[in-house]
């Protein structure tokens, strides 16, 4: 098995997308990764609102650094992207702030 990069999502509520938009703003500045859209709705996996930042496995160390510092309070759920989603939203995941449950049934 093997990381080939990371997810980075960003969970928010309504009153919470104006600080989401400024943190993937903030991220795409510093590390130069895709930004996806602003779903304000669940999708897929994701609990509540998300954004998907699309980070290159070198990248993953100075971005958790810096989202430590950056992030607020706002909730990140970073995976690996190792071709085995079940696994990739389980067993390689990383949150940055409170944990969330996600709806694995989509991986079934």
């Amino acid at each position: 098995m093997s990381i080939k990069g990371y997810h980075a999502h960003i969970y928010f509520d309504e009153s919470e997308l104006a600080q989401a938009q400024e943190f993937a703003a903030a991220a795409r500045a510093a590390f130069g990764v895709p930004v996806g859209h602003f779903h304000t709705r669940p999708v897929g996996p994701h609990p509540r609102g998300s954004c998907q930042l699309t980070l290159r496995a070198d990248q993953f160390g100075p971005f958790a650094s810096w989202a430590v510092e950056n992030r607020g309070d706002l909730t990140l759920f970073v995976h690996g992207l190792s071709g085995d989603d079940l696994a990739d939203h389980t067993r390689h995941v990383i949150w940055f702030g409170t944990s969330e449950a996600l709806d694995l049934s989509i991986f079934a």
